[in-house]
């Protein structure tokens, strides 16, 4: 893809040990793609960390919107700067970069509207704690009931979106653990939705926001979103 058209964003929360290691691997494997960090408001130094890297742009949100917020911000970012292709890559090191080129191979291939990088279809990955895998099959059963569509990895946010995608997510994106939300609100708009599988890895650094302690309410949380989702007639 030519230089200008497709922006990476990385989301960070907390991530100093993990993010300059993340946007060289970007930068090695996605030389044509632009970067943008949106630090969400960060206790440690990841912002710093993060402006020592060249031709990084950096924003620094005021407060600490969670995921959905410094995501909502790319896809502005993305939208009034004219982006045809964004990239979600999180700052914690556990997607890797160079598989972006299977997320757009796959988009190219099918001419769908976003791609999800699925740790579940056809390949050997690190597959994060069985209690989070058993939520991602109750996840999967919901999506073939409600849309009729099949999605192995509806919590990845691996994701690359088009021009039609961005437009929608820009105006429209949960604010807490939205990538389950987003399905239903990119197909309620009638876009094309699919999958490829990728290979992930585990964070090397920090603990994520999801602990077992809060596992049963991010369950109740996102099956009561997706339901009320499923019911709405107009966003």
């Amino acid at each position: 893809m030519e230089k200008g058209k497709i922006l990476i964003v990385i989301p960070a929360f907390n991530e100093q040990h993990n993010i300059l290691s993340v946007i060289s691997d970007i930068q090695d494997s996605i030389p044509n793609a632009d970067i943008l960090v949106v630090n969400d408001c960060s206790a440690d130094n990841t912002s710093a960390t993060a402006r020592r890297a060249d031709n990084v742009k950096v924003v620094d949100l005021p407060c600490n919107l969670g995921i959905g917020g410094a995501v909502q911000t790319g896809f502005k970012y993305a939208c009034v700067e004219g982006y045809q292709y964004m990239v979600q890559i999180d700052g914690d090191g556990q997607h890797i970069p160079r598989e972006v080129n299977k997320l757009a191979r796959t988009m190219a291939q099918t001419g769908c509207d976003m791609v999800i990088g699925s740790r579940f279809l056809d390949i050997q990955s690190f597959r994060t704690t069985r209690a989070r895998r058993l939520g991602i099959k109750i996840f999967y059963y919901l999506f073939r009931v409600l849309i009729k569509t099949k999605v192995t990895d509806s919590t990845s946010g691996f994701r690359m979106y088009n021009r039609k995608s961005i437009e929608v997510l820009a105006r429209y994106y949960s604010a807490d653990y939205p990538e389950p939300d987003a399905i239903i609100l990119l197909k309620k708009h009638g876009l094309c939705i699919c999958e490829v599988g990728v290979e992930m890895r585990a964070r090397e650094h920090g603990e994520s926001s999801i602990t077992s302690i809060k596992s049963p309410y991010y369950m109740a949380k996102v099956i009561l979103s997706i339901l009320c989702s499923c019911t709405r007639t107009r966003w």
